[in-house]
């Protein structure tokens, strides 16, 4: 035992006050902030440690500190990319002056892949436990497709989802959103021509056609077709396709709306998972949330993803100059709301996965 009045190793001045923080190592944040916690004997929940987070993100801030992500595969930019972004950009400007295009009817559209469950893949948990359970109703494998789509000027289109089954489920869904369903529940070209006729002609003065629009969107076979270009001409749309590789720089949905809208799904089923209405089979198995269950949560996260959110968005992807007038300024982010904090310390309480590249469901 350490003599009294001996000088404790550096780091460790305060060990005396907090006697489980030093065993053998130097406990790290939020480590050893929750041996003090306990200590002390204060409760320590997952809601606590958000809070104790939103503050060193301002600590993190103000020392221009950030949490950097590993950079998978699919990040990796073609060699020539710089050159591809500038011809991109150079094509969506050349197209929207000449025809002088307006902020409402630039828009993107892009598939997010989910599933019914969506655990996070961490939790806190005493050190040493060699088995951490999360709870689940068994379904984060089940899968299915929204299908996303916003304008330059910050305007929503309804979402639309694809659920995988060979008919559509008999269930009361909420308003705002567009049930489809294939055997894939992924897009298809039959899908992409539905959207083109059901969502994206609710654009403004979509029905008739009159405005010449610009339709952003990746380079998946089913945006391509003959078919579909064939439509989209009738319906006085340019296609503008993203190169390969490079929607993470030039697909405004991918830059800064489709995490935030996660994000917002996630919250929505861990509170649906903690405090909703369940029911379960005869063997004791949680059953999954409802069809419509889920579409509420939809069109609950994508209604308030914020204007200004969409509208920087397009603007980082440099697809417009300028923030239109209008907009919400930066302190109406998705990222200062109530209940939400910094984008990289958010890394610290969700999963990476939006980061993958996604070619379909088997």
């Amino acid at each position: 035992m350490e003599e009294a009045g001996k000088q404790a190793p550096a780091g460790q001045e305060n060990a005396a006050e907090f006697p489980l923080s030093f065993r053998g190592h130097k406990a790290r944040w939020p480590e050893r902030w929750i041996i003090e916690q306990r200590t002390s004997g204060r409760s320590v929940s997952t809601v606590t440690i958000r809070l104790k987070a939103v503050s060193l993100s301002l600590f993190m801030k103000r020392c221009h500190f950030s949490i950097r992500t590993r950079t998978t595969v699919a990040q990796q930019l073609p060699a020539d990319y710089k050159e591809k972004l500038a011809i991109f950009r150079s094509y969506c400007s050349k197209h929207i002056g000449d025809k002088n295009i307006q902020p409402s009817h630039i828009t993107n559209m892009d598939e997010v892949p989910l599933t019914f469950d969506i655990p996070v893949s961490h939790t806190v948990e005493k050190k040493g436990t060699s088995t951490l359970a999360i709870r689940t109703t068994g379904h984060e494998k089940s899968s299915f497709t929204v299908v996303l789509d916003c304008h330059a000027n910050g305007q929503k289109l309804p979402p639309m989802v694809i659920f995988k089954r060979k008919t559509l489920p008999k269930e009361k869904f909420p308003a705002g959103i567009i049930i489809k369903a294939n055997e894939k529940g992924w897009m298809d070209e039959e899908m992409m021509k539905e959207w083109l006729r059901e969502v994206y002609v609710r654009r403004p003065g979509g029905f008739f056609h009159a405005s010449p629009s610009l339709l952003i969107c990746d380079s998946m076979r089913a945006h391509l077709t003959a078919d579909v270009k064939k439509l989209m001409k009738q319906m006085n749309c340019e296609l503008a396709v993203i190169p390969g590789g490079l929607t993470k720089e030039l697909q405004p949905l991918d830059i800064g709306v489709n995490r935030p809208f996660k994000v917002r799904l996630r919250a929505a089923w861990e509170r649906w998972m903690t405090d909703g209405d369940h029911s379960f089979t005869k063997s004791g198995r949680q059953r999954r949330a409802s069809y419509a269950t889920i579409c509420e949560w939809i069109v609950d996260a994508w209604a308030n993803m914020s204007a200004g959110t969409v509208v920087r968005a397009f603007a980082k992807a440099g697809i417009i100059s300028e923030e239109p007038h209008g907009t919400e300024s930066d302190s109406d982010s998705e990222e200062s709301e109530p209940g939400m904090f910094d984008g990289d310390l958010a890394q610290l309480f969700n999963s990476d996965t939006e980061d993958e590249d996604f070619d379909g469901f088997d």
